[in-house]
């Protein structure tokens, strides 16, 4: 079920052909945003066509939502940290601020963008094939935190990352 593209200009063209149907782009994000703020400069240099409806933290401090503030994307955020509920209660606060913003399972696309949550598999299910996690190597290779350092650890000579669609 996996798929690996070899960089992540093969992952936009791929997705730009997708993309033909979607509308509104939800970024989810926990820390500094790196990736994000890459798809929203392509978004505005035109290359991704889809509408960057918003950028959703679950870290009220995530540098992220600076940038996504400067590039003109609304954000929200939903603090995780202090939650106490369970992972589908969470997710489905993320759901409705989802549809507030109008990123629906017909017209929208979730990227998991350096989103440090497992979503649940009823997230999963409500948006079916149209969540997107980037993760930054080579997967199954070097999972969780720190791939970077698990690669450069391990002594990889090639090293990647993997976008793919999540599923349960």
């Amino acid at each position: 079920k996996l798929q690996v593209w070899d960089d992540i200009n093969t992952a936009f063209n791929l997705l730009n052909m997708w993309m033909k149907i979607l509308k509104n782009l939800a970024i989810l994000i926990s820390g500094r945003g790196s990736n994000m703020e890459s798809i929203l400069k392509a978004i505005k240099k035109q290359k991704i066509p889809i509408n960057p409806a918003v950028v959703i933290s679950n870290k009220k401090n995530a540098r992220g939502l600076l940038i996504a503030k400067k590039l003109g994307v609304k954000t929200e955020v939903i603090e995780s940290k202090s939650y106490e509920g369970k992972r589908m209660e969470y997710d489905k606060k993320i759901i409705s601020i989802l549809k507030k913003y109008k990123v629906t399972p017909t017209n929208g696309l979730v990227c998991l963008a350096g989103f440090m949550r497992i979503v649940s598999p009823y997230f999963i299910k409500q948006y079916k094939n149209k969540i997107l996690n980037i993760h930054p190597a080579i997967l199954p290779s070097f999972p969780g935190l720190d791939a970077q350092k698990q690669a450069i650890e391990f002594g990889a000579k090639i090293s990647g990352c993997t976008v793919h669609f999540v599923d349960d």
